[in-house]
């Protein structure tokens, strides 16, 4: 199938095929016919980035009547991004047809600009709601010869409480136009517009409803909620030639993480309502051009950004509303290319993770947050690959080489290869030595029932003894037979530790007791933060471990203490019998 065959004129053909245009996507295949030779209306189901502005842009130019000077065509986006998108695909494609004019209206610009624009005559007006209702108000935006009206990404509009807004642009249109109603998912507010307003629209889907791209892998990292940065910097230096969004729920989360990043060294920046417009434009035209490779944004501030070759979108935690997982991660994955949508979650949001996996028929991949090891032997390859790609220039580099060899000719061609690679990652090595894992561990009773008289394993499967290197291995008198694992492990250590955060190493629940690593310098702090510190009901004792001590039988002696002499512990056995 070409576009020729859909019936795209030839004024249009030459310019898709100036464009880059080879043959078209499956929504172009369904929605151009449809709209130039059928009448009814239009519903088309599909995600940011499938072809849309081609399905309904080419098709609406060549409906067009270039001597009549009045709007004929009304295309209504939610944002101001998206409204200069449009507008500005249609100027390309319309290159060959003289006389065309689309005028782009939109809050944030000089209102009196776009009404000399319109008073002079157009036939396209691309539009946001808010400031279109105030040019009709004005008596500006005259819509009766309007013959095509186009709802884009529909589902956004909804989110933004445009509803209000697009009901009374409608009533200002003529009852015979023709509509098309473009959404990534369709609830059911979208239903009551093409009831009222749509006539015997046909549906087209791309893909499955409320179904993400096919062609983004989804993966998710499971930490701690104090943790959630740190694994976030993970990514990205596990990713060296990363161009992401990263999406956060507030404006306040969004700006903080961004600073933290800038101050980290990476390319990023903020993107929320906070910021003027003009600062807006300033922030993504840097996004496109790449000087920033991370973009840290509020999904309302990020509607209407259309880039095809994100590699990444990030989730700094899940949304509640699964929709917007869909349209966030369609970002990724477009233009036939592969992407990946990462979600950085901490343990409460599991269960809304299963959630958007059931409505979006995906599963996530757990995967385990990049190690500095892995991180750092990604980033070095990625430099032995781009020096080995590199061209140099031969005549522009001669007049240099002769003294830099005389310099560093004495130094092998390996002892020159470390020194590289030394320079241009000290800054990760350091940030990286003695880093800790920082997955959440979900511990599991184990299967091995094979016990010795004590409760505890035998010793074909101990507890490991000796601490990492830096690091000190603490003991605590509760396990997994008190409901104790990794998650309460670093919930006391939050609660009952001031001051900075205190790393966790390899963590051994056993039935009775639990040993894990700290480093050194914080062992004694962690040590006294624990000594009468309670866990549902039961007093802690911890100490620094010894290789020969046998845990297993103070850890039971204690508790059989704790039993009768305890009175805390004694009243929540008590209360707990009497629910019974």
């Amino acid at each position: 199938m070409t576009f020729k065959e859909l019936g795209v004129s030839e004024p249009l053909l030459q310019a898709i095929t100036d464009m880059g245009f080879s043959s078209p996507m499956p929504v172009q295949e369904k929605v151009i016919p449809h709209l130039l030779h059928e009448e009814s209306d239009v519903i088309a189901l599909a995600q940011t980035g499938t072809g849309k502005t081609a399905a309904f842009g080419l098709p609406v130019l060549q409906r067009i009547d270039a001597s009549d000077h009045t709007p004929q065509a009304l295309i209504i986006s939610p944002t101001r991004e998206l409204c200069l998108q449009i507008a500005g695909d249609l100027a390309d494609f319309s290159k060959y047809i003289d006389d065309v004019r689309i005028q782009p209206v939109y809050g944030g610009s000089s209102i009196e600009s776009q009404i000399r624009s319109l008073r002079k005559g157009v036939q396209i007006i691309v539009a946001t709601p808010g400031r279109l209702i105030d040019l009709i108000n004005r008596g500006v935006a005259r819509l009766d010869n309007v013959h095509t009206v186009i709802l884009d990404e529909a589902d956004e509009m909804l989110n933004m409480g445009f509803l209000d807004s697009i009901n009374e642009i409608l009533e200002h249109v003529p009852e015979n136009r023709k509509m098309l109603l473009f959404s990534a998912t369709m609830p059911q507010e979208i239903g009551r517009i093409a009831k009222k307003y749509m006539h015997d629209p046909v549906e087209y889907v791309v893909g499955t409803r409320n179904e993400g791209a096919a062609n983004v892998r989804h993966i998710y990292y499971l930490v701690n909620a104090r943790d959630k940065y740190l694994a976030l910097k993970r990514v990205a230096d596990d990713n060296p030639d990363i161009y992401a969004i990263v999406f956060c729920r507030t404006r306040r989360e969004t700006q903080e993480v961004a600073d933290q990043l800038i101050r980290d060294g990476y390319n990023a920046d903020a993107l929320h309502g906070d910021l003027s417009q003009q600062q807006r434009d300033i922030v993504m035209k840097k996004f496109h051009d790449r000087v920033i490779t991370m973009l840290v944004a509020t999904d309302v501030a990020a509607r209407g950004i259309d880039v095809d070759d994100l590699t990444h979108v990030i989730n700094f935690g899940l949304p509640e509303d699964v929709s917007v997982y869909t349209h966030r991660s369609g970002r990724t994955g477009r233009a036939g290319k592969t992407g990946v949508s990462v979600a950085i979650i901490h343990t409460r949001e599991k269960g809304r993770l299963k959630e958007i996996e059931r409505i979006i028929g995906k599963k996530f991949e757990r995967k385990e947050v990049p190690t500095p090891t892995h991180i750092i032997e990604k980033q070095l390859y990625n430099l032995a690959d781009r020096l080995e790609r590199v061209e140099v220039d031969e005549v522009a580099m001669d007049q240099y080489t002769p003294g830099v060899i005389k310099k560093l000719g004495w130094l092998s061609g390996e002892d020159l290869i470390k020194r590289v690679m030394s320079l241009e990652f000290k800054r990760l090595l350091d940030y990286y030595k003695d880093a800790p894992v920082i997955d959440v561990i979900e511990e599991k009773p184990s299967r091995d029932k094979k016990k010795d008289k004590d409760g505890d394993r035998t010793a074909h499967d101990k507890d490991r003894r000796t601490a990492d290197k830096g690091m000190d291995r603490i003991y605590v008198n509760v396990g997994k037979r008190d409901g104790f694992y990794a998650g309460n492990l670093i919930e006391l250590l939050n609660r009952n530790i001031q001051g900075a955060r205190v790393d966790v190493g390899r963590i051994d629940l056993m039935p009775s007791y639990t040993l894990f690593d700290v480093k050194k310098r914080d062992a004694r702090k962690v040590v006294c933060a624990f000594k009468g510190a309670d866990f549902m009901g039961k007093r802690l004792y911890s100490e620094i471990a010894e290789a020969d001590k046998d845990y297993a039988r103070v850890s039971n002696r204690r508790s059989r203490d704790n039993s009768v002499d305890d009175e805390p512990f004694a009243a929540f056995k008590r209360k707990k019998g009497k629910r019974r």
